[in-house]
Formats: structure tokens, C-alpha cells, sequence
């Protein structure tokens, strides 16, 4: 655990200027002047009769992407010809709208600010289609409607990892980057969003995690260090998991 921490504020003190200062140097200077257009990751649903469950994650909007993903779920039935796209977002919820918003930008797999996003998560066929009724429940029973805070939570990653738990058969594993997929509201201990292990947290500020697929994952006021063994990899703040040997 001492290596883990010592190289791992090592690569933070390194690598987290460097992502800042390409990150200004891309940034376009305000969100709607940004791509949000279909970045071609989902099956056209013409060519595609069967059943998708996709799960999508792009770094956030400004500076918060040099250290934070933004994630998302998209899904359509069988024979179904669109798909259905929930986000979580900040916008209007000061003034009362809810936080979660259906097909946002009308596409499912939009460029989130200008950055391209990443496939978390892809079923297909009778797998998918017997995973959306739960997801569906999961979303229409989400506690934190009404409420957003971009730290330690509820966000859009809180979102997906609600369903995440909700859902068990998706067996997703989120990045360390999704900030906020720790706050769990006033539990204490809850199964991690992969389900292949638990979760302690405390608010959302302080967070533990032993699971099979994340590892042993440790979150101290959003930055996140991590070790697993089993798939010999590193979770370093702001770069999220490494693996150190590779496939």
C-alpha cells in the first residue's frame, strides 16, 4: 500500500499538469459551441433488429475532464427503431426541473462537449432485452430526481451506478474517473456497481471498495487510489486504472 500511494502521487503530480494543459489547449470556450453529435458507436437500428444495452462514458465539460468522466446509458428493444438514452445532468435543476433527462441531444451516443466517448458496457440480443425492464425500474425509482451536485454527489455517475446496483446482471464496472458513482446517500454499505463485491462510504467523500473486479479502490475527496491483483493493474487520481502488465 506505501508503493501504491507513493507512485501513485507520483504520476499525479506529473501527469494531472500535463492533462490540464492539453485539456486548455483543446477546450473550446463555451459548452454549446461544442460537438454533441453521434460520435457513429451505436448500431444503426435499421441494420440492427436485435436488442442493445450500451453504456457510455466521455470526460466531462471544461477542467473537470482533466479528472472526471460524465457516463450515461442508452438501450433499445428488439425490432425497436430508436433508442432510449438517459443522462443525469446539472441543467435546470436549481429551478426545480428534474436531473434526469431522456434522449439527451437525440442520439445515444453523443459526443459529450466536444469529447469522444468510450463503450463501458455492450449487450446484445436476448441478454439486453431481458435487461432493460430492470433497467427501466431502475431509472423510474433513481431517490436523488431532483437533486445534483457535481461532489461528491448525487451526479451522473451516482445515476449509473444505481442502476448499476439495481441491476446486477449488467455486471458493469465504472472508471475510477466517474466521480460521484460513490455517494450512496446515508448508507453505509451497499454492493459495489460491478455486484462482484461491497462498498463502505460515507457520504460519498470517503469510500472503500473490495470487489472482484474493481479491486481494492480507496476514494478520499474524489481522488482515487487503487490496487488489484487479480488483473495486475493501478488506479491512479485523474488518470483512473493502469494496467502494468499488458494484455
Amino acid at each position: 500500500m506505501r508503493w501504491l500511494l507513493i507512485t501513485s502521487l507520483v504520476l499525479l503530480l506529473v501527469a494531472l499538469p500535463v492533462g490540464i494543459a492539453v485539456w486548455q489547449q483543446g477546450e473550446v470556450r463555451h459548452w454549446s459551441g461544442a460537438r454533441w453529435d453521434s460520435a457513429r458507436l451505436a448500431p444503426e437500428p435499421s441494420l440492427t433488429p436485435e436488442a442493445v444495452v450500451q453504456v457510455y462514458c466521455a470526460a466531462s465539460w471544461g477542467l473537470k475532464g482533466a479528472v472526471a468522466d460524465h457516463c450515461w446509458i442508452a438501450f433499445k428493444g428488439e425490432g425497436k427503431p430508436a433508442y432510449t438514452r438517459y443522462d443525469v445532468v446539472r441543467w435546470g435543476v436549481s429551478s426545480g426541473g428534474e436531473a434526469i433527462r431522456m434522449n439527451f441531444r437525440g442520439v445515444p451516443d453523443g459526443n459529450w462537449a466536444g469529447n469522444r466517448p468510450r463503450v463501458l458496457l455492450d449487450r446484445r440480443g436476448a441478454e439486453a432485452m431481458a435487461l432493460i425492464p430492470g433497467i427501466e425500474r431502475a431509472v423510474a425509482d433513481y431517490p436523488y430526481r431532483h437533486s445534483y451536485r457535481s461532489w461528491p454527489g448525487p451526479n451522473s455517475n451516482t445515476f449509473i451506478a444505481w442502476i448499476a446496483r439495481q441491476v446486477p446482471e449488467l455486471g458493469l464496472d465504472l472508471p475510477p474517473r466517474a466521480i460521484g458513482k460513490d455517494y450512496i446517500g446515508a448508507r453505509l454499505l451497499v454492493r459495489a456497481p460491478s455486484n462482484t463485491g461491497y462498498q463502505l462510504s460515507l457520504g460519498g467523500v470517503f469510500s472503500l471498495i473490495v470487489a472482484r473486479v474493481e479491486g481494492l479502490e480507496l476514494n478520499l475527496s474524489g481522488v482515487t487510489l487503487g490496487i488489484n491483483p487479480l488483473d495486475l493493474s493501478i488506479t491512479v487520481p485523474g488518470l483512473g486504472r493502469l494496467r502494468l502488465i499488458g494484455d
